[in-house]
């Protein structure tokens, strides 16, 4: 278990990060430069926070009241770098070679990483004559090499082409499910931690949010960043009142079917959970259609409620084209959104 409480500011940047990574994977969800990878350099000792306190397992990696940083060698962490950081004068082989400290079975253990990660035909091959995918398994093999008690994943496909992503994906997975201890995932892609992570913790501006489950960030995503994250597109300012909201920015109010926490301040409404309807049907409202964008497999609606201002956002949706079809040429549609689709946010 990874736990991690602490401060870090580097010029006008803050970091604030507590959470706790049980066995298994954990997601560092975020945008650029919103923390994450600091967070991981603090777990791994290549910075040190100005305050708090790191522990892995009990054992205390940084604890800025005990005066404990322990060095990087010392941490037992393994961190896959964006670039993989292989030493580029060394073979394969020997980059996993170095990661092994009992050098009596140096060999055998290397061969036997060699075999789990299929780099046998490039072993006596360096870093620039391997693949992309043929590198992340060379950095892959070395941390696990090492033994270690956490694996720290810094947005660990960027640097690879889209057509390598899908099958590296489904080998990290298979590689990681066999890993006893904490994984950290730092990434921006929600489809990516929603495929490989048990957790979730969403970085916003340099503070970390509750630790929550995937499910949970899609439902009730609690704040406007972490609703971004997870793929809302459709975002208004909101008034709370009683069982419903008030848009004023689309002249629109709507039941919410539960009590709406005084603290909302913004709804956020997914694209797909726009949907046409006939008149007097709850939560129907009349709007304009702007935009249409025919994508790759759906259709895009640009709409604006008709009580909107104009320089109110637009109200996205998005369809089956076969859905569109039928209402394709119409001026004005009527749309509605079910009370339980409705995301009461805060603005953080």
């Amino acid at each position: 278990m990874l736990r991690v409480d602490i401060r870090k500011r580097l010029g006008t940047f803050s970091l604030d990060a507590q959470f706790t990574a049980e066995d298994g994977t954990l997601a560092l969800l975020g945008a650029s430069g919103c923390g994450k990878s600091v967070t991981l350099k603090c777990i791994a000792g290549i910075l040190r926070p100005d305050e708090g306190r790191i522990e892995l397992d009990g054992r205390a990696l940084f604890d800025s009241a005990a005066k404990i940083d322990l060095p990087p060698q010392r941490r037992e962490v393994g961190y896959l770098f964006q670039q993989y950081a292989l030493f580029p004068n060394m073979t394969a082989a020997q980059n996993i070679a170095v990661a092994v400290k009992d050098r009596a079975n140096r060999d055998s253990a290397v061969a036997e990483k060699l075999r789990q990660f299929r780099l046998e035909d490039v072993a006596a091959k360096r870093p620039a004559a391997l693949s992309g995918g043929q590198q992340q398994r060379t950095a892959l093999a070395r941390i696990l090499a090492s033994q270690p008690r956490a694996i720290l994943l810094d947005e660990p496909f960027s640097a690879l082409d889209s057509y390598l992503k899908y099958q590296l994906e489904l080998e990290l997975a298979e590689t990681l499910a066999s890993f006893p201890g904490s994984v950290l995932w730092v990434t921006h892609d929600r489809g990516e931690a929603w495929r490989n992570c048990h957790r979730v913790c969403v970085m916003s501006s340099g503070k970390s949010q509750p630790v929550q489950t995937l499910e949970e960030l899609f439902r009730s995503p609690g704040t406007e960043s972490a609703a971004r994250l997870s793929g809302c597109k459709n975002f208004t300012a909101a008034a709370p009142g009683d069982g419903r909201v008030f848009l004023p920015e689309w002249g629109v109010s709507l039941s919410c079917g539960r009590a709406v926490p005084v603290e909302t301040s913004v709804a956020g409404i997914r694209s797909h959970h726009v949907r046409f309807v006939a008149e007097g049907a709850k939560n129907a409202f009349s709007c304009s259609v702007e935009k249409v964008i025919d994508d790759v497999f759906e259709t895009i609606i640009l709409l604006r409620p008709l009580g909107a201002a104009q320089d109110a956002p637009l109200l996205r949706m998005e369809l089956d084209k076969a859905a569109w079809a039928a209402h394709d040429g119409e001026k004005t549609v009527t749309v509605s959104v079910r009370p339980e689709d409705i995301l009461l946010l805060q603005k953080a």
